[in-house]
């Protein structure tokens, strides 16, 4: 007896490949379709940019961050423009050997997108490094839609992710699948999953923007992993359900300059207790 399988769309703008991967290879899951959205978020003046980032960075960041632009050179943002659409590019070429169809839309919100996400008749649809997706769009297939939130909720919602927990001096940080909901990760948990965050001073010192960036490329295997369980538990019609109390924690956003600034200040103050503690042999390291 052939069991029906679960028909699953994927929506992101990129990076997906390994989840492609693991949905491909779950004999319970039918991938029907994969939509990246191509559109360039809404582009800032120069002036804008330089107020936005001296308000997060700080000036002499925003100087370093600039000077190469005013100088003819090479910007930060086209790089990771070009990242992006190489990411789409090999996403696309994994799609077509996995013989998925690829849709590229404008935006997710178009009527024209949104026709096209209706005619794959998916049950599930899965947000994988999207923006924020309105009720026109994740509730289109059957069940609804599924997201992935580097946050253990409810207490850690929004972002970024990471820096709170290290601002709050946690001691791990979770992994979160949910349902979407109306309001951003606010969607009934369907899997959790906590990893150690300790920061390692005798690489790190002081440099936490560095230690950010590592901590959230490890996240990449073991949250992907994640999703492509909790998909497959909806297959099999194993998934619990449990709704979020949202009174237990909050919504983070970008932090500012000044919390960064806090934030090393913090650091400052462990690592001498690092270092009172008897790691006197990574004092030369940590200078």
């Amino acid at each position: 007896m052939n069991e029906k399988k679960l028909k699953v769309v994927v929506l992101t703008h990129g990076g997906a490949n390994r989840l492609l991967e693991l949905l491909s290879a779950t004999e319970t899951i039918e991938v029907a379709g994969v939509f990246i959205e191509t559109a360039a978020a809404p582009q800032r003046t120069l002036a804008q940019k330089i107020k936005r980032s001296v308000r997060y960075d700080g000036y002499a960041a925003t100087i370093k961050k600039f000077s190469s632009t005013l100088l003819g050179g090479a910007t930060r943002g086209g790089e990771e423009l070009e990242a992006v659409r190489e990411g789409q590019k090999e996403l696309e070429e994994l799609a077509e050997n996995l013989s998925i169809p690829l849709y590229r839309v404008e935006n997710y919100h178009a009527e024209t997108a949104i026709d096209l996400l209706r005619k794959t008749n998916a049950d599930l649809g899965i947000l994988y490094g999207t923006n924020i997706i309105k009720a026109s769009v994740f509730g289109v297939p059957r069940l609804g839609s599924i997201n992935l939130h580097q946050g253990l909720a409810p207490f850690y919602r929004g972002g970024p992710t990471v820096f709170w927990e290290l601002f709050n001096d946690e001691k791990e940080l979770g992994i979160t699948i949910h349902f979407v909901a109306a309001k951003v990760d606010t969607g009934d948990i369907i899997v959790q999953k906590t990893l150690p965050l300790d920061y390692d001073f005798a690489r790190y010192n002081l440099d936490f923007e560095r230690f950010l960036a590592d901590y959230r490329a490890s996240l990449t295997e073991p949250s992907t992993e994640l999703l492509a369980e909790a998909v497959r538990l909806i297959s099999t019609g194993q998934e619990k359900r449990t709704p979020q109390d949202t009174s237990l924690g909050k919504r983070y956003r970008l932090p500012l300059k000044k919390e960064k600034d806090e934030l090393r200040r913090h650091l400052r103050s462990r690592q001498k207790e690092f270092l009172k503690a008897g790691n006197y042999k990574q004092k030369e390291r940590l200078g």
